[in-house]
Parts: C-alpha cells; structure tokens; sequence
C-alpha cells in the first residue's frame, strides 16, 4: 500500500468514526434524559446519618448518570416541616421525601407498618420482609391510595429507648408521663398512662429542657449525642421495643415516578437499596464509640425492666387486635409481618444469638 493511499484510506476512516460518535450522541441522551428532582427531608442536616441518606442517594444518581438525574435534598424546615414531608411529595409541591412512615399514622395506622411498630421485626428482619417478603409491594399498595410510591431508604437498627429525667423502675412510673415518642407507640403507652407527644427532631431538645416534657426518646448514641439530650435528661434507657428495626423511607410523587423511563426506575431502585444499606452500616460503626462517650459524659444507663417490656408488649397485642378489626388493609399487612416474625425469631435464636452471646461473654470478660 502506497502512502497516499493509506493516508486516503485512513482519513475516510477517521471521518467514520466522527460520524458514529455524532449520531450516538443523540441515543445516549434520550437515554439519560435531564430529570431534576427536589427532595423534603425530615430531618435536619446536624443528623448527619439519617439526613445523609438522602444525600448518599443523590450522589449515586448523579454519579451514575452524568449529573442528568438529580435528587436535591431539603432539610426539615427549609421547604416544608419535618412532619409534613410526605404531604408534599403527594401533593407535588416536591418530587420526593425522605421520611418514616409513622410520622403519619394518625392519618392512617397502616402508615407506620412499613417503618416501625412496636415488638415487631429487628433491623434484619424488616429488610428480609421488604426485599424478599413482600412488604414493599404490600406497603406500596397503601402508598399508591396516597400518591406516592416507596422504597426503603435507611435503617437504623433497634433504638434506643429514651432520655428520662426520673428513673422509671415500674409500670406505674410511667403514669403521667410527658413523653415524645414517635409512631404509635404512643397509643400503646397511652394505655399503660403515658401522655405522647409527637414533636421533629429539632424541637425535642427545647421541650425537654423547658420542662415541657418529661423524656424523649430519638434515635440511638450517635444521634442524641449530636442534640445533647444527655445534657437535660440523665437516665438513657433501652431497648426501643417500639423500634425493632425502623425503615425509613424514600417516597415520590407517584405521578413523576410514573414518568420515569424504565431505565431510570431501575436505578432509583438500585440507588434506593444502596442508600438503605449504607445508613445502617454507618450507625453500626459510629454508635459504639458514641455510647462510650455519653456514658463517659454522665448518662446513666438503664434497662427497662421486664414488668415493663411485658405490660407493653400485652398492651401493643390490644391495640393490634383493635386495628385488624376495623381496618382490612392493616390486617393484610400486619398479618404478613407477624407471619414473618415467627419464623425469623425461631431462625435467629439458632446460631446467631448464640454466636452473638458467647461474643458478648468474651467482650465482658476482657478476652476480645
């Protein structure tokens, strides 16, 4: 081959491949169409871990498409409060939200069945029962009544049980009590003579050092230590039997969901677990070094008794009864949840608890 024709050869070539790369342009856009989404949050961006979920989940998108599909998150306040969060995402106002469903029971108690209700599922169990059980196509049925659709978007594992400015050795204890707790749990401890109080994140710290309530429970170490609870309310008990294993939750608009290309459901799905998983694994690593700390600061660690856990757990069982009775989409979920309870508790006591146990045996006696 002669120079001359080479060069020719290669110029037609090169001029090839410009012409592929022109018309593959369009493709890849119409593939990766320009969606911008606003996200309300309810919590505030000082929790780092459970606000930052919905930041981790932006990222995964933004990163996976260009910068083409954009989550921007909000935090509690800044577009619409904490605790209407969901409202928002249904009505349009935004795209998205990322909170716990059982901010809303009292709209619904089937709200909080997707998140956390009272001695149900741990942390594990909850995610089996969504990702392999059934339960975020069950919870989305109900969702979809409010225009929205869900996925799990965090965990943070079994909570705490709360600050307490009064050691509470005895179901009596609890009679009067001025106590914000999320969900309804409240409506439990009604029974047993608590009143509830169900106030965001960044409005517990004031009420209790007003004296406005009388403890308050929140998440776990890591994030009561960042809102200095331990500074107003010495006693910190557990366990949170009301929050097993709280699932937190993205849900969007169901109608821009819809309009979503298969392609990018798919890697919302995706970004959604990814998110989901990441906020648990973050407060597993982060709240050890952080009971330490408050512990070392003067918090004053207590165990709800087993009179109380008992008196609970009867009064929870009523109060389901009561819900199955008059309220048939409560009763198709819960009753998938309970199903599911039985056998993951059965499973669990086999070799996890007991490796788990003897672990913990060692970490007591100086051997780990």
């Amino acid at each position: 081959m002669d120079r001359r024709s080479f060069i020719s050869k290669a110029g037609l070539a090169s001029a090839g491949a410009v012409a592929a790369t022109t018309l593959a342009a369009p493709a890849i856009a119409q593939s990766n169409p320009k969606v911008t989404w606003r996200l309300a949050s309810s919590f505030p961006k000082s929790l780092d871990t459970i606000y930052g979920g919905a930041e981790t989940l932006s990222k995964f998108l933004s990163e996976a498409t260009d910068s083409n599909f954009t989550i921007q998150p909000f935090a509690a306040g800044e577009l619409v409060p904490g605790l209407q969060a969901a409202d928002a995402a249904a009505a349009g106002t935004v795209e998205a939200c990322h909170t716990v469903g059982y901010y809303y029971w009292g709209k619904d108690p089937v709200w909080a069945l997707g998140a956390a209700v009272p001695f149900s599922l741990n942390a594990r169990g909850m995610n089996a029962w969504h990702y392999h059980g059934g339960g975020i196509d069950l919870f989305n049925e109900f969702l979809e009544t409010q225009g929205l659709f869900g996925l799990p978007g965090g965990n943070t594992g079994v909570q705490m049980g709360g600050w307490f400015r009064k050691e509470i050795n005895s179901v009596d204890d609890l009679k009067g009590l001025k106590f914000r707790v999320g969900g309804f749990a409240g409506k439990v401890l009604e029974t047993l003579g608590v009143v509830p109080q169900q106030l965001a994140g960044g409005d517990i710290y004031p009420a209790l050092e007003k004296g406005t309530i009388d403890a308050a429970e929140w998440v776990g170490p890591y994030d009561d230590e960042k809102l200095g609870f331990q500074k107003v309310a010495p006693y910190y008990y557990y366990p949170g039997w009301w929050e097993g294993g709280p699932t937190v939750h993205f849900m969007f608009n169901k109608g821009k969901y819809e309009e979503l290309s298969p392609a990018y459901k798919s890697l919302l799905r995706t970004a959604c677990q990814a998110a989901d998983a990441d906020m648990l694994q973050k407060y597993d690593y982060v709240n050890p070094a952080a009971v330490k700390r408050l512990v070392a600061g003067g918090a004053q660690l207590r165990p709800f008794s087993p009179e109380i856990l008992s008196a609970c757990f009867d009064a929870s069982n009523k109060v389901y009864d009561e819900m199955e009775a008059s309220n048939e989409p409560f009763k198709k979920i819960w009753g998938s949840i309970k199903d599911f309870r039985k056998e993951h508790y059965l499973w669990a006591q086999i070799a996890e608890y007991n490796y788990d146990t003897f672990l913990m045996i060692q970490q007591r006696n100086g051997k780990l």
